[in-house]
């Protein structure tokens, strides 16, 4: 069995962060110097949990429901001709940002920085948009931090009390503000009206369904593991809130998501919890 999880901890490792997964990991954590937040601070607990799995495609879903963002997304990132490096670029900025150095972690936002002021252009419509925009830049952060807290609220190992996850949404900010958000939120009240002032702006454009269809009917994954990513899809789309599946047009079966989806939810966390440890940290960690 210990054998079982080393290999299995090894290919989730090697998936989620690639082939310079192991040397990121090796710098993050052993370079010596300080960080952004110290041992025990929220963002460590959340971001180094199995639930990231069901968080990260979530948060996908949910921002790509704002035209601008999503038409991004769309002409510049490559998402679907390369999701795998997509995902590894963005677990180790997430990784740099909440368990490296400050200089490492600076530097990774100076990257990220630099390539939004590139990215620019027009919607099928002919709206202008910019990846650096503080506007997008702040629905993005809030879409990603509602996710990966409400994940870990429903399938984290250690959940946390209202006020550390609270102070979790005031961590998130401080890497929120250096990306460019202005006054980004800084607890779970102001997260939740933030998100509801964007409401007005969102909607499933030809790009955001197609984006769907493409992170939940056509994965980039192997046949021998479509059950398990099924799992964790159908467990993304329950952890949606009612008016953003409403707009992606995806379905709600109450019944069903409470005695099938959760509790398999659970399990593949479980499992995949139980695969990284001890022998590996946490995909994202």
């Amino acid at each position: 069995m210990t054998d079982l999880r080393d290999r299995l901890g090894r290919a989730v490792f090697r998936r989620v962060a690639g082939p310079d997964g192991p040397a990121n990991r090796a710098r993050i954590h052993d370079t010596p110097g300080p960080r952004w937040f110290g041992p025990g601070r929220p963002i460590r607990t959340v971001h180094g949990d199995a639930s990231m799995f069901i968080g990260g495609l979530s948060a996908l879903l949910l921002q790509s429901l704002h035209p601008l963002a999503m038409a991004a997304v769309s002409a510049h990132s490559g998402f679907r001709g390369d999701p795998w490096g997509r995902l590894q670029r963005t677990s180790t900025f997430l990784a740099v940002t909440t368990y490296g150095t400050v200089s490492d972690a600076e530097a990774a936002v100076e990257r990220v920085r630099a390539i939004h002021r590139q990215v620019r252009g027009t919607t099928a419509e002919g709206l202008p948009y910019h990846a650096a925009d503080p506007h997008l830049l702040g629905w993005v952060h809030a879409a990603e931090t509602h996710s990966f807290l409400r994940a870990h609220e429903r399938y984290g190992a250690r959940l946390l009390d209202p006020a550390e996850y609270d102070d979790y949404v005031a961590d998130t900010a401080r890497v929120a503000e250096a990306l460019g958000v202005v006054d980004p939120p800084r607890d779970r009240r102001a997260l939740a009206a933030l998100l509801a002032t964007y409401q007005p702006e969102l909607r499933a454009t030809p790009e955001a369904r197609a984006a769907a269809r493409f992170l939940l009917l056509h994965p980039p994954v192997p046949l021998a593991v479509r059950p398990f990513y099924g799992v964790l899809a159908a467990n993304a789309v329950a952890l949606l809130p009612p008016w953003a599946r409403s707009v992606l047009r995806l379905p709600r079966v109450p019944v069903v998501e409470g005695l099938a989806v959760q509790p398999a939810g659970l399990l593949l966390t479980h499992t995949i919890r139980w695969a990284m440890t001890p022998g590996a940290r946490s995909p994202v960690e």
